[in-house]
């Protein structure tokens, strides 16, 4: 497989997947992994779709963790929609993984309403204009909403998904307010959501929400998820997480 400049391949030590990244461009963290697990249960041969899919690294982990049918990858930055292309063409994952580079407000132009049975979403986490501003754009558009907001995700993912379509989102714990809140505005019923904390006694700082969309209203909390031990090694369930 070609590299171009700045570009690496990693190895997720999964099911033989590797990855290209570019490394002054935004990588993927331990919340696209969660996600990927957290939504692992997804039905059998369902279509599925990644919001904002970056490098592809969600959707490289559902196909090898799920029995899905067929993933869209959307996602708005060219060069990075082409990297994800070229991952999928090394994982020999194009039967089953495509990626649309297109603006998510855009994407009716490419589907049909109520065509998806599963979306998963790992969007930018902060508002625009706030927090550190990031001087490269690739990772500004991933981390910050200037391109994507947090209604936009939501709201055309309800178009999206089918009666009783399930929606996964990890996020910041500090944003789950507005999730809460656009998620109902939206048609989509919070059914699961989980705590993620870096250390056992530290406050949450992501979250895992699970909605599915005209369900009726009833929320199950899980237990909370803890990355890191006592000691600053992985967990066991984290461990298992990775398949280690």
């Amino acid at each position: 497989m070609e590299l171009y400049e700045n570009e690496r391949i990693d190895d997720l030590q999964y099911k033989g997947l590797k990855i290209i990244q570019n490394k002054n461009g935004f990588c993927f963290g331990v919340d696209s992994v969660l996600l990927s697990d957290f939504a692992k249960n997804i039905k059998t041969n369902c279509t599925v779709m990644d919001i904002g899919t970056g490098t592809g690294i969600i959707g490289l982990l559902l196909g090898k963790k799920t029995n899905l049918e067929k993933i869209y990858g959307i996602e708005i930055q060219k060069d990075v929609a082409d990297l994800a292309k070229r991952n999928i063409l090394m994982n020999q994952l194009e039967n089953k993984f495509e990626i649309i580079n297109c603006d998510i407000n855009h994407i009716f132009k490419h589907l049909e309403p109520n065509c998806i049975d599963c979306i998963v979403t790992n969007p930018p986490y902060k508002k625009a204009n706030t927090g550190i501003q990031n001087e490269d754009k690739r990772q500004m558009i991933s981390r910050h909403e200037v391109k994507c907001t947090l209604e936009d995700v939501i709201k055309n993912a309800s178009k999206l998904l089918k009666d009783k379509g399930e929606f996964y989102m990890v996020h910041r714990a500090e944003r789950l307010v507005d999730i809460m809140y656009t998620l109902r505005q939206y048609r989509l019923e919070p059914k699961n959501i989980r705590f993620v904390h870096s250390k056992q006694g530290e406050k949450p700082n992501l979250i895992l929400v699970k909605a599915i969309k005209y369900a009726n209203p009833f929320l199950k909390i899980e237990k909370p998820l803890v990355i890191y031990d006592e000691n600053g090694n992985y967990t066991e369930e984290i461990n298992q997480i990775y398949g280690r």
